[in-house]
C-alpha cells in the first residue's frame, strides 16, 4: 500500500495512488490477494462501518504499517530494505485499493485509529461522497495509498509511472499515477509519456477530475504544483523514497506523529509494536450495527459551465 509511507508531517505532504486496471484477480503472475484478507464490521454506507486486515496466517495488521511498499521486498525487522529482490521489481509497489473505480463513497484509511482499517469519511455527520461530474461517474480509477485496494480492502500491484502535485488547503497532495501490473496493456507502459502517447486525454482528464471534484460542495477549485504538469517515473520514485523515509522515522518516534495511530504489528523494532493478542483485543473492542440498514449514495450529476 502506497499510504502508510507517505506522512511527512514537517512539509504535510501526502500521496495517493490513481490506478488503472482490472479489479479480479485470478491466478495472476503478480497477485497480493492471497496474502491479505479482510472483515467487516457493521454494513457498508453506515457511519460505524470498519474493515480490518489480516495477513496470510489470519493475525490482524494494519494496512497503512504491515504491509510492504515494494513488491518482493526483504525486509529488516518489518521494515522493506531500499532494493527489492531484483531490477525487475524495482518499480512494483503494493496498493491498497480504497476506492473502486467508478463508485462515490470517500472511503480511506482511518489513520488515527488503531490498526487503521478502511472507513468512509464523516462530516458534519454525514456520511461523505464524491460527486458525479459529468462525463465521469465518481473517481475514475482505483484510488488509494501504496500500499493498497481495488474492491476496497483488495491489494494490488501497481507500477509506477508519473505523479501529479495537488495543493490541498496550502499541504502537497501528492498523486501517483500507476498501472495493475496485471492489466493487459502493462507491458506497454514504462513512464508517464507513454500514458500521453497511448492513452491520448487520460491525463487531462484526471487533472481536471481533481481540478473540480469539490467545486459542487460550493469550495474554489484545486490548484496544482508544477503548474499542473505530471512529472516523470523517476521523480515518483524520489517521492516515495523521501515520504518512506518520513514513515519510518514515525514508527521509530523519531518525529512527531500528531494524530496518527501508529500501531502496528510487524514492525517488531518499533516502540509502537503490539502483539497479536492485543491486535485481536483492539478489533474486538469495535462496535458495530448490524440491525440499521445502509444507506448508498444518491446518483446525481454535476454539469459544470466555463
Amino acid at each position: 500500500m502506497l499510504e502508510r509511507r507517505e506522512t511527512n508531517r514537517g512539509h504535510a505532504w501526502s500521496c495517493r495512488c490513481c490506478a488503472a486496471g482490472p479489479s479480479k484477480h485470478r491466478d495472476q503472475p503478480h497477485c497480493a490477494r492471497a496474502l491479505y484478507c479482510t472483515e467487516e464490521h457493521s454494513l457498508p454506507h453506515l457511519q460505524d462501518y470498519s474493515l480490518f486486515f489480516k495477513n496470510v496466517t489470519g493475525h490482524y495488521i494494519s494496512p497503512f504499517h504491515d504491509i510492504p511498499l515494494k513488491v518482493g521486498s526483504k525486509e529488516e525487522n518489518g521494515i522493506p530494505t531500499k532494493k527489492a529482490q531484483n531490477d525487475e521489481y524495482e518499480n512494483l509497489f503494493n496498493m491498497v485499493v480504497e476506492v473502486p473505480r467508478w463508485t462515490n463513497a470517500k472511503i480511506e484509511i482511518a489513520t488515527k485509529e488503531p490498526l487503521n482499517p478502511i472507513k468512509q469519511r464523516v462530516k458534519d455527520g454525514k456520511l461523505r461522497y464524491v460527486a458525479n461530474i459529468f462525463p465521469q461517474k465518481g473517481y475514475m480509477w482505483n484510488y488509494g495509498p501504496s500500499p493498497k485496494v481495488l474492491s476496497h480492502g483488495e491489494v494490488i500491484h501497481v507500477k509506477a509511472l508519473g505523479i501529479l502535485s495537488l495543493i490541498d488547503q496550502g499541504e502537497t497532495d501528492w498523486k501517483l499515477i500507476a498501472i495493475n501490473v496485471n492489466d493487459p496493456e502493462a507491458s506497454q507502459f514504462h513512464d508517464i509519456g507513454d500514458v500521453k502517447k497511448l492513452k491520448p486525454g487520460y491525463l487531462e482528464a484526471t487533472l481536471n477530475w481533481f481540478r473540480f471534484y469539490k467545486v459542487p460542495e460550493g469550495k474554489p477549485e484545486n490548484q496544482f504544483a508544477f503548474n499542473g504538469d505530471f512529472k516523470n517515473k523517476a521523480f515518483a520514485l524520489e517521492v516515495i523514497k523521501s515520504t518512506h523515509e518520513c514513515w519510518k522515522a514515525l514508527l521509530m518516534k523519531k518525529c512527531d506523529a500528531g494524530a496518527i495511530n501508529c500501531t502496528n504489528v510487524q514492525v517488531c523494532d518499533s516502540p509502537l509494536h503490539c502483539t497479536q493478542e492485543e491486535a485481536r483485543s483492539l478489533v474486538e473492542s469495535v462496535s458495530s450495527s448490524l440491525n440499521k440498514k445502509s444507506r448508498k449514495e444518491d446518483h446525481v450529476w454535476h454539469f459544470l459551465g466555463k
